[in-house]
């Protein structure tokens, strides 16, 4: 299952990195190259929790392995675009054919890991499941770079070997679907899909369409609406898509809740740091990629950690100390980000990493242990549904908050240059947009005194971009101190017995029996019991 989840996390980030390679070899806009990254994430966003629901009916590893085989061949095609007119076209819809198989696997993957392993062992078991595969989202950029040297189609074939071990050791594991014979709502699933979609949308092209275009607003207001209308109708049906009914339980709820607050950051962070690494570090890709790694390296270690806390005390206490101390690791690295010193600043980076490790097991983990009559499938779906939301939400406020504050700091700094104030904040607009986007971030080209004015105020413009950055990073701060206080509102339960369903008394009906204990008590008192 790791090998076939580790295809998902590199594609978030791998194709960032050979963005101006794709760009000049196929002849594609700023605004198509954005399509093909974002078109991945917005349909892995849009069916996580149709293929949740998919895998509890038909089957965990037959979804699973569909899941993979779309992927990979969507992979292939991708690397095997033709040059020409239809290139973008090709590119975004098998990205997007990429992102459906993704969405298929994932929830289907960790439903298996989940109906593997016992209650009592599954937080170290989901702590290494989420360690390596959330850090693989940092190996992206280091293995794009590497790969383009060689040509870039390389990034998408590279998941041909990936796939091919999985579905090897997937054979091998001979593991068991039980499916369910319940009828998958597809009312239900293209409603999800539909507001999901179109919400995303519009978080994803707010720096392009602006915050306050019609179309940014109508995307994400019709998204709200799709999905209220959604949760309408769940409330009807027989065998609906999600059973909100889960929400009712207040540990899940606030697992959720944390999982939102801390993906803010978690997700956007690699972006940003990656960015910020190559303009105001002047680092090259693959140095960014490894500044990154101090990051993967603070949350792999911490990951595991925070599996065992699950196991011996429950999810509350890896949870706030985890956001704790993911509050502190991106304070304090936001005020070293105007010392533009890699030395300085990994101990930060890595403490930052070190919070979302603690914290990202143990609130997965618990909020799957409390699905309703072990549709782990479902509840994956919904977790990683609020996840990927998230992710989408905080790229979208910190990239506004980035080009904004970016714009601001460049415009006083061309005007004490000399240069007009119209004429400043013009140029501003297109550094920024150049530094925090997919242009190239060396400075603008051409003889124009403006240009000129730009080109040798280089040295304060990075300056510039790292108080930026700074503001960013004090935003993720801020999610993760938000989270720290969802946090104290767990009610410290723990599932301390595998969910198991009953003999349902109708179409629809489930129940769940696991024995939960207070943090505090002897659970083998309360076994016993």
């Amino acid at each position: 299952m790791l090998f076939a989840v580790s295809m998902t996390f590199i594609d978030q980030t791998i194709v960032a990195i050979a963005a101006p390679d794709i760009i000049h070899e196929l002849g594609l806009s700023a605004s198509g190259m954005q399509w093909v990254v974002n078109a991945y994430l917005l349909t892995l966003a849009a069916f996580f929790a149709f293929g949740g629901r998919l895998a509890d009916i038909v089957g965990h590893r037959r979804i699973m392995v569909v899941g993979t085989l779309v992927f990979v061949i969507s992979s292939v095609l991708c690397g095997c675009v033709p040059s020409g007119s239809v290139a973008q076209t090709w590119l975004v819809v098998f990205r997007a054919l990429q992102g459906f198989g993704a969405a298929l696997m994932f929830p289907a993957a960790l439903a298996v890991v989940v109906a593997v392993f016992p209650v009592e062992r599954r937080g170290r078991a989901l702590a290494l499941f989420f360690g390596l595969s959330g850090g693989l989202t940092a190996v992206g950029p280091l293995l794009g770079g590497w790969l383009t040297d060689w040509t870039w189609r390389a990034i998408f074939w590279v998941n041909v070997p990936v796939a091919l071990i999985a579905l090897v050791l997937t054979a091998m594991a001979h593991i068991k679907d039980t499916p369910r014979r319940e009828r998958l709502d597809v009312p239900g699933a293209v409603l999800v899909a539909v507001g999901m979609g179109l919400s995303v949308l519009g978080f994803q092209q707010a720096s392009a369409w602006g915050w306050g275009s019609a179309a940014t607003w109508g995307c994400v207001v019709g998204g709200v609406l799709v999905l209220v209308v959604f949760c309408l109708l769940e409330l009807r049906v027989r065998d609906p898509l999600i059973r909100l009914e889960v929400f009712k339980d207040r540990a899940f709820a606030v697992d959720s809740a944390v999982l939102f607050f801390a993906m803010l950051a978690f997700v956007p962070v690699f972006f940003f740091a990656s960015v910020y690494a190559q303009v105001s570090l002047s680092a090259s890709p693959n140095q960014a990629a490894l500044f990154l790694l101090y990051l993967f390296v603070g949350f792999a270690l911490a990951s595991q950690i925070g599996g065992r806390v699950l196991d011996k005390h429950g999810a509350r206490p890896a949870m706030r100390l985890g956001t704790a101390i993911g509050a502190l690791g991106f304070a304090l690295w936001a005020s070293k980000a105007t010392d533009l010193s890699m030395h300085d600043q990994w101990p930060y980076v890595a403490l930052a990493g070190a919070g979302i490790g603690l914290l990202l097991a143990p609130a997965s983990t618990d909020a799957i242990n409390r699905a309703i009559g072990a549709s782990y499938g479902e509840v994956t779906g919904i977790t990683q549904t609020i996840r990927n939301f998230a992710a989408s939400v905080g790229l979208a406020v910190f990239g506004t908050v980035l080009t904004h504050v970016t714009t601001d700091r460049v415009t006083e700094t061309l005007r004490s240059k000399g240069v007009p104030a119209g004429d400043a904040r013009d140029a501003a607009r297109g550094v920024a947009e150049a530094v925090s986007g997919q242009a190239d971030t060396r400075g603008p080209t051409g003889g124009g005194p403006i240009a000129r004015t730009v080109r040798d105020s280089m040295d304060a413009i990075r300056m510039d971009f790292a108080e930026a950055n700074r503001w960013v990073f004090y935003g993720m701060a801020l999610a993760l101190a938000v989270a720290f206080v969802c946090s104290y509102f767990h009610p410290g339960t723990r599932v301390t017995g595998a969910p198991t369903s009953t003999k349902p008394d109708g179409p629809g009906e489930r129940e769940v029996s696991a024995e939960r204990s207070a943090e505090g008590r002897d659970p083998g008192r309360d076994a016993s019991a």
